[in-house]
């Protein structure tokens, strides 16, 4: 059985401890719309793997290079379109190769590579060095 990365995993306490916030911040960036964890019938909070890896890009963000919340959304938001004008064009892409199938013509091969990660950069803990 394949883990779905959506699938709500962790509960506010362990992810606030784990990356050595305050419960508080996570609520806030709820708030704010930079997350979106999903909830329980009962409205607890659960945090799947793909709410940890925006968290951490945020974190990254917030911490190492000082960038306020409003900066962040706007990272956010940039981020999320571009990932989607990717997925747009590889669907696009792709009917084009089928249309040329579908007239006995092979598709040369594609340059275009298909993301392999989910668009976050790791920066190390110490931040980013500077000349």
């Amino acid at each position: 059985m394949r883990h779905d990365p959506k699938a709500g995993l962790y509960m506010i306490g362990v992810v606030a401890a784990r990356y050595e916030i305050h419960p508080q911040t996570l609520r806030l960036y709820e708030r704010e719309g930079l997350l979106r964890p999903s909830r329980t019938v009962g409205k607890t909070r659960l945090y799947s793997d793909e709410d940890m890896e925006r968290l951490e890009f945020i974190l990254s963000l917030t911490r190492d290079l000082g960038i306020n919340l409003a900066g962040v959304d706007v990272i956010l938001n940039l981020r999320d379109q571009m990932q989607s004008a990717q997925a747009d064009m590889l669907a696009m892409l792709d009917r084009y190769e089928s249309l040329l199938r579908t007239h006995n013509i092979e598709p040369p091969d594609s340059p275009v590579k298909p993301p392999t990660t989910a668009g976050l950069v790791k920066l190390p803990n110490r931040g980013i060095r500077k000349p």
